[in-house]
């Protein structure tokens, strides 16, 4: 490859001319002409994508939004060449796509680097196969700019194993940077991450992009970080036969800075008109049946506080609802031993809360700050450094079924079906109910969740999204005092997430739970909570802020977003954040 090296004493450039003819100047640098492409064979045959069209200029940041199995890595491994569509045409240039070429560098969701080399040399590996006719100085100087511009100069000679998950994830920026390419496919690079190093890479990459203007085609399933990051938002139908949405030009002036967007009417308009998009086609896709054939029985768990044969539980009582201090964290603390065994480091410092029973808080904050500590003390799960719990009047000292807990990976038995991994909760809090009661327990609660017809599948055959369901109806069947939710949808797509969120407040609803739900996610904080509490940022975390969501119930995602008080409630939290964020 021919190039063009320039050395400075304290800077590095490299320039590459423009390998193109000059009457290709106005051709597209990518272009996809109904391209389709299926998987299997006969009756097993699957098209994942049909007739997909795109044109995209050079220099253009494009974000395509899409949920799990709508396609979008088929599509962004058909541009790579990493694949070969079934039919119509893939060009650069002009020029078919036949194969991978260091001309497009791919960033995918999992972090691919060869965990025995450091950070210089898994970016040198790329640098060393595709600058093969540079000098060995020439090769040190690239590979140390494209580590330097994702900040990683002090973790150069760093293994993998060494690395956070944001850290691995600029090392494959930078490999693929480093082969100098004019596309960069960015494949859910940051979906993985937690909210804080999402927003420090989106901002990393669009400062590479302004100096470099490489052509950038971002795969995502964030509404927000694709307006926030692109020149134009392009929805993919969800698959089968997956197909364009409409295309949404982003004309929001740069550098856009998240919190000013928050009061921008066009944000606003672009968030509102491509969330309603997705969900309008996304309806009927994932959407699981719910029924109510099965009632539930009039029965009451071992772990109530005053348990009789018989007697109803299906509904909180309106009289013994918001019995202020039914949950109370007092000064809670909790210390660890800190590395090599010298002294201790207090992660949480004095976290003070009472909460109503039947309310719904929601806990917020960046990652490190304590949030999922004080779920998992309050689940039992964990000691107690200082301070105290109490629950119905009872001190919280241990687990138990009292307390439902929905974790963000549920753990389930892969064997068992999931009628049996709710049931095995079931037999230990109702052993005074009949067998077919006991059933009829288990059955409700899947079917509220949308699993009546896949309650008898095993845990191994369903989807990531179907499992956490089996989490949250194992979760409600037990019938607990409080339920504890730690980011139980941080793993799956946004489509998934929403469905499930209705889902949880469908059911919440009904049995009106002291709940408390672990998010990093603002929207889902304040779609779910009465009240969102804030906590600065560890070690010695505490309750920064508590801000009270005064909104009609039952909400959804459609009417919140079009609520006069949504973006103050918004903007309230995403401050508090942010300004947590600049003392990180």
């Amino acid at each position: 490859m021919n190039a063009v090296m320039k050395i400075q004493s304290d800077d590095y450039q490299l320039t590459q001319p423009r390998l193109r003819p000059s009457n290709d100047a106005d051709l597209p640098i990518v272009e996809l002409i109904n391209v389709s492409k299926s998987y299997g064979e006969g009756r097993e045959k699957n098209c994942i994508l049909k007739n997909i069209n795109l044109s995209i200029k050079q220099g253009e940041f494009i974000a395509i939004v899409g949920f799990s199995g709508s396609g979008k890595t088929t599509l962004i491994s058909t541009i790579a060449g990493l694949i070969q569509a079934d039919s119509g045409e893939v060009l650069k240039q002009g020029k078919p796509i036949t194969q991978p070429g260091p001309d497009r560098g791919v960033v995918f969701q999992n972090y691919s680097l060869m965990p025995w080399l450091t950070v210089y040399e898994n970016v040198a590996l790329a640098v060393d196969e595709i600058f093969k006719d540079w000098s060995a100085e020439q090769r040190r100087l690239h590979t140390e700019h494209y580590v330097r511009m994702v900040n990683l100069s002090a973790a150069m000679a760093k293994r993998p194993a060494e690395l956070s998950g944001g850290m691995r994830q600029r090392v494959n920026v930078a490999r693929a940077l480093a082969a100098n390419p004019d596309i960069l496919l960015l494949d859910e690079p940051l979906s993985a991450l937690d909210a804080l190093t999402r927003g420090n890479l989106q901002d990393e990459i669009l400062s590479i992009w302004e100096q470099e203007r490489k052509t950038v085609i971002l795969i995502t399933n964030d509404v927000d970080e694709a307006i926030y990051m692109a020149d134009r938002v392009i929805p993919l139908n969800p698959g089968p036969e997956a197909t364009f949405g409409p295309s949404y030009p982003i004309t929001l002036q740069r550098p856009r800075d998240r919190t000013a967007l928050n009061h921008n009417p066009e944000f606003k308009r672009l968030r509102a008109d491509i969330t309603q998009y997705l969900m309008q086609v996304g309806a009927g896709k994932t959407q699981a049946v719910i029924t109510d054939k099965i009632l539930l029985p009039q029965v009451k768990p071992n772990t109530s506080s005053d348990w009789q044969l018989n007697h109803a539980i299906v509904k909180t009582p309106q009289e013994h609802l918001e019995r202020p201090r039914y949950l109370e964290f007092s000064q809670l603390s909790k210390s660890y031993p800190k590395a090599g065994g010298n002294g201790t480091v207090k992660v949480v410092d004095g976290f003070d809360l009472k909460m109503k029973k039947g309310e719904f808080v929601a806990i917020i904050g960046h990652s490190g700050c304590g949030k999922s500590t004080v779920l998992s003390m309050a689940a039992g799960l964990t000691s107690i450094s200082e301070g105290g719990i109490i629950l119905d009047n009872r001190e919280v000292d241990s687990a138990g079924p009292d307390k439902g807990v929905v974790f963000q990976a549920p753990s389930l038995f892969p064997w068992l079906s999931a009628f049996d991994n709710v049931m095995l909760g079931v037999d230990k809090v109702y052993p005074h109910a009949s067998q077919a009661e006991r059933e009829d327990i288990v059955g409700y609660y899947l079917s509220r969740v949308g699993l009546g017809d896949a309650m008898r599948k095993k845990a191994i055959e369903l989807s990531n999204g179907m499992r956490q369901r089996v989490g949250i109806a194992r979760a409600f069947a037990l019938s607990p005092k409080l339920l504890l939710l730690d980011e139980p949808f941080g793993m799956l797509d946004s489509l998934t997430r929403w469905e499930l969120q209705e889902v949880l407040m469908e059911v919440w609803e009904r049995t009106q739970v002291t709940a408390v739900v672990v998010t990093h996610d603002v929207d889902e904080a304040i779609l779910l909570a009465d009240r969102v509490v804030m906590m600065t940022n560890g070690p010695h975390a505490k309750i920064g802020k508590i801000q009270t969501i005064d909104l009609p119930r039952p909400r959804t995602r459609q009417a919140l977003l079009s609520h006069d008080d949504y973006y103050a409630y918004r903007e309230s939290i995403l401050s508090f954040l942010t300004d947590c964020e600049h003392t990180h």
